[in-house]
């Protein structure tokens, strides 16, 4: 059966919208999916399922925690070979800290105005010094951040920028992390 996984954006973070991992595997349960598991608090469910639409499996975790857990995650459901195609897409190999390079995933491709916006945030924060990078590939915008991201100022020019609220980001650590759970057998 295929197996994927869910990112969640905005839970868990700062206090705000709490949400415990064992309810949000009771709920992706609920759909019927099957060796469910969760990563860290962040919002990362593994499971497999017979539907083979990411954006229908997406569409109805959204749903289920919204009617169950009373918050509104946006959710991002990427396929074993969804997510192998990220890693493989990864712009910055070189980058050997974890903690520097991050993906954000998009629901959709982004639009021109999209990777236009972004590719301004980049040229507004090499302007101030930043030798921060952002490449779009696909569905993912990668974010290499030599400095670490909570110093990144392209990080707060693409908060700033209109069309990065639907993504939801994670290091590159997490991102392997999550592949491997893929791999493995429940």
């Amino acid at each position: 059966m295929p197996r994927y996984v869910a990112l969640l954006r905005g839970i868990n973070v700062g206090g705000r919208n709490k949400v415990a991992m064992a309810d949000l595997r009771q709920v992706a349960a609920s759909l019927g999916h099957t060796e469910v598991a969760t990563y860290i608090q962040s919002g990362n469910i593994v499971f497999t399922s017979p539907d083979t639409s990411v954006t229908s499996l997406a569409d109805a975790l959204e749903l289920q925690i919204a009617r169950s857990l009373a918050v509104r995650p946006a959710v991002v459901v990427l396929s074993r070979a969804g997510l192998a195609q990220v890693i493989a897409d990864n712009p910055f190999l070189g980058e050997t800290n974890p903690r520097c390079l991050h993906a954000v995933f998009q629901r959709q491709e982004m639009t021109p105005d999209a990777i236009a916006a972004i590719a301004a945030a980049q040229q507004s924060a090499r302007a101030k010094g930043s030798l921060d990078e952002a490449i779009v590939v696909g569905q993912t915008l990668f974010l290499h951040t030599p400095d670490g991201l909570g110093r990144s100022e392209l990080a707060v020019q693409l908060a700033r920028t209109s069309g990065q609220t639907t993504g939801t980001a994670r290091n590159w650590a997490t991102v392997t992390r999550l592949m491997a759970m893929l791999d493995s057998a429940a």
